[in-house]
Order: structure tokens, then C-alpha cells, then sequence
């Protein structure tokens, strides 16, 4: 069976290289910035107090877990608080005392809210309405700026979640479209 990966893997390595190209000049790279990093509790924290102050706040990713709407190292999400939640908002929530995660809703019933990150494949957390510290109104690329209220973005949405028991597959292949150019 490893055998048959690598080669598979072999395959869409050469196959997909004219994507990764034309990919990574579309995309670019993450601005330079000066970037300071700290622990997720203690910035999550303050950025929920931010929020709860009735204040946006501009965050860069970490992780892969919102692959393919959000990428690590290349993408920023505005956040801000908002009254109502609805199924497919990405949010920002503490599933427990100092843990957030920045995952989509893909169910809701009543108070309860279930969590997926658009990239995982099985697992989910769990959350209440009071857990959200807040919702992303934007994503921010190197090239541009999308709102999260973008039709065009919305219906993206709506079919990654309808694809969700092919995932894995489609997952791999962006994978492999990212992957540095073979030197």
C-alpha cells in the first residue's frame, strides 16, 4: 500500500507543478512584517477583550485547519463581536478555559453550537453561544481583501461542506498544489 501512495503521490507531484507555479505568483508571499509571537492563551485573551469591548481586531493564522479559505503564514482574518451567529460563519471560541480555536459552524441547535475547521476531516468541537468571542468579517490575502458576507464566497462554502465525505482526496491535491517548486 506505501507503495502505491508514494507513487500516487509521485504522480500529482508532476502533475500539479504548472499549479504550484501559477499559484504561487497569484498568491504571493506574506508581507514582511514585524511579527511577534505569543502563546495563543494569552493573545486569544486579549484579543477577546478586544472584542468584547466592541472593538474589531486583525490576527494572522496559525495552523491548517481552515485549509483551503485560510492559510497559515499567508493569511490575516478581521474579527469582530457580533449579536447572532449562523451555520458556515468562521469564529473565534474558547472550547475550553484558555483554548480557542478559529473554526466554522457547521451545526447549530439552539444554544449549542457544533465546530469544524474546514480543513480537519473528523473531528469537531463543541461550544455554546456565550463560548464565541467573535466572527471573521474578513480575510485578508497579500493581494486582496474578501468579505465574509461575499456571495461568490458563501456558495465556496456551502459546496466544501457538501464535499465533505471526499475531503481527504481534494485536501491532498491542495496540499500538493502548495508544496514548494522542486529545485
Amino acid at each position: 500500500m506505501s507503495v502505491l501512495k508514494s507513487i500516487i503521490r509521485f504522480l500529482l507531484k508532476v502533475l500539479l507543478t504548472p499549479f504550484r507555479y501559477f499559484n504561487k505568483r497569484r498568491n504571493g508571499v506574506a508581507p514582511s512584517e514585524v511579527k511577534h509571537e505569543l502563546p495563543n492563551d494569552a493573545f486569544l485573551g486579549l484579543v477577546s477583550e478586544t472584542l468584547a469591548e466592541g472593538h474589531t481586531a486583525v490576527i494572522w493564522v496559525k495552523g491548517y485547519s481552515m485549509r483551503p479559505f485560510i492559510e497559515f503564514g499567508r493569511d490575516k482574518v478581521k474579527l469582530a463581536s457580533a449579536e447572532t451567529y449562523q451555520v458556515g460563519d468562521a469564529v473565534l471560541a474558547e472550547i475550553a478555559k484558555g483554548h480557542y480555536v478559529l473554526h466554522r459552524i457547521i451545526k447549530k441547535e439552539g444554544n449549542k453550537l457544533t465546530l469544524q475547521g474546514d480543513g480537519n476531516i473528523r473531528g469537531v468541537e463543541y461550544c455554546t453561544m456565550a463560548d464565541i468571542r467573535g466572527v471573521v468579517s474578513e480575510y485578508i490575502r497579500p493581494n486582496r481583501t474578501l468579505s465574509a458576507d461575499d456571495a461568490g464566497l458563501k456558495r465556496k462554502i456551502r459546496l466544501w461542506r457538501a464535499l465533505r465525505p471526499v475531503r481527504r482526496y481534494l485536501l491532498a491535491i491542495y496540499k500538493e498544489t502548495l508544496s514548494p517548486l522542486p529545485l
